[in-house]
């Protein structure tokens, strides 16, 4: 792959309108401030991230983590691209790698744009609805690609139907972003049939299937092989720093939010944070923290120093693999390759995530409480968009928003309706519409 066609600000579905003039503001940050001022990405600040919604102690949202990881997927660009520079000096684009930085900290803003309401555990709501709820029962109505982007419902794929898609009343292109930006949030570059095989993710639905191609191509992003002729590319160099700064971010923070809630102990974190760095400049740091009394500002100081370490490796790492990240042989996470003691580290950090927090009794009650609601909402959108002559469907889907089409004249274009309506919900709205559903916030004047 060539960086002077990966980095392209066309835009999808306004591509007629393409013109190589430079203003004030890039293609790229224009892409930034629309998500922003977005509909979908306000939504985000009432989306679990792990831990539920804050009462008086503030935690994460997916809103708050996905700022967060801008700014660290910005600083990996900037790291990564000085140490590129020089080897580029004489190339007449070199100037393109002005935009990795807005690039990657737009792409980072809209990663998590497709995740449904209650977090991962949403995801798996919707999946399991089909796999093995109500919906198993549409498996014969679907053709084999449309049932396994249902039963492998993926957050990565619907954020890439969200911004391309052009929903009712929505101009052509969806959000009109430019075609770098898109590329760049699609860390599984395949199709849903890889990933009902596989059990692993995908980032595409088969109703943007010719869109993902379509960007692909026209970025020279590399086709790879496949013995059933399925569609897998080859990563857009860029996600790889897209993912690295969501691993650091959800890593690291969602042991500081751990630390504020009480799950883990001030010892523990500081234990864990100081592992990442060589005893020299662990006596610096405890000098540091010997100055400051407030266990959180401690824990925020080191939480800043992980980050800052991780991003210098993560940065390394990709120069020193761009070679085969350019011809798609680099198959794993940046962080996989980092040195040996911040490896181990992060993995020491990732086992007590695993043993403390995603096994919190306030998180399994987000997931268990989720599970419930997601899985009552997508059986009577399902019924309704299936049976819509009946009087109890017209009520329901009389509540949709008009931009999701639940009068598609195919199945799959209905259900996928219901989906998009499901996933773009808050946790507030979809427990606020259960509730309501459910006869249990009708209010009677005597």
């Amino acid at each position: 792959m060539d960086w002077s066609k990966l980095i392209c600000d066309k835009r999808f579905g306004l591509e007629e309108y393409h013109d190589n003039k430079r203003g004030s503001r890039s293609d790229f940050l224009r892409d930034y401030d629309r998500l922003v001022f977005s509909s979908p990405f306000r939504r985000l600040q009432n989306k679990t991230q792990v831990f539920p919604l804050p009462g008086s102690i503030f935690v994460h949202n997916r809103l708050t983590h996905s700022i967060e990881v801008a700014c660290v997927g910005r600083s990996l660009a900037t790291e990564a691209t000085l140490r590129l520079r020089d080897k580029y000096a004489s190339e007449p684009w070199i100037r393109k790698f002005d935009a990795v930085g807005e690039i990657v900290s737009a792409a980072c803003l809209a990663h998590d744009l497709g995740n449904p309401p209650f977090g991962h555990s949403g995801e798996k709501a919707i999946a399991t609805f089909f796999s093995e709820g109500a919906g198993a029962a549409l498996k014969e109505k679907l053709t084999p690609g449309q049932w396994s982007d249902f039963t492998c419902f993926e957050g990565n794929a619907n954020a890439f139907r969200l911004l391309t898609h052009r929903f009712n009343g929505r101009r052509p292109g969806g959000f009109a972003m430019t075609y770098s930006m898109l590329a760049s949030i699609v860390k599984y570059p395949y199709e849903s049939s890889i990933a009902a095989k596989n059990k692993t993710k995908f980032g595409f639905f088969t109703s943007e299937k010719d869109d993902f191609i379509k960007i692909a191509n026209e970025l020279g992003i590399i086709r790879l092989p496949d013995p059933d002729n399925r569609i897998i590319y080859a990563r857009h160099p860029l996600v790889y720093l897209v993912e690295a700064a969501d691993d650091i971010c959800y890593e690291v923070m969602d042991i500081e939010d751990a630390h504020k809630l009480g799950i883990l102990p001030t010892q523990t974190v500081i234990e864990r944070f100081l592992s990442f760095f060589p005893d020299e400049r662990r006596r610096k740091m405890n000098i540091v923290m010997e100055n400051v009394s407030d266990p959180n500002e401690q824990i925020s100081y080191l939480r800043s120093s992980v980050i800052g370490r991780l991003v210098d490796c993560a940065a390394e790492v990709f120069v020193e693999n761009e070679k085969l990240i350019l011809e798609g042989k680099f198959k794993d996470s940046l962080l996989d390759h980092i040195p040996e003691r911040e490896r181990l580290a992060y993995e020491e950090c990732e086992r007590l995530s695993w043993d403390r927090i995603y096994r919190a009794p306030d998180v399994v009650n987000i997931d268990l409480a989720g599970t419930s609601i997601i899985t009552f909402l997508m059986e009577k959108l399902t019924d309704a968009v299936i049976n819509p002559h009946l009087n109890y469907s017209q009520l329901l889907l009389s509540q949709v928003p008009q931009q999701y089409e639940v009068n598609h004249p195919t199945l799959y274009g209905k259900i996928q309706a219901v989906v998009d309506h499901v996933s773009g919900m808050t946790d507030v709205y979809a427990l606020d519409l259960f509730r309501r559903l459910n006869g249990m916030s009708l209010k009677i004047n005597n």
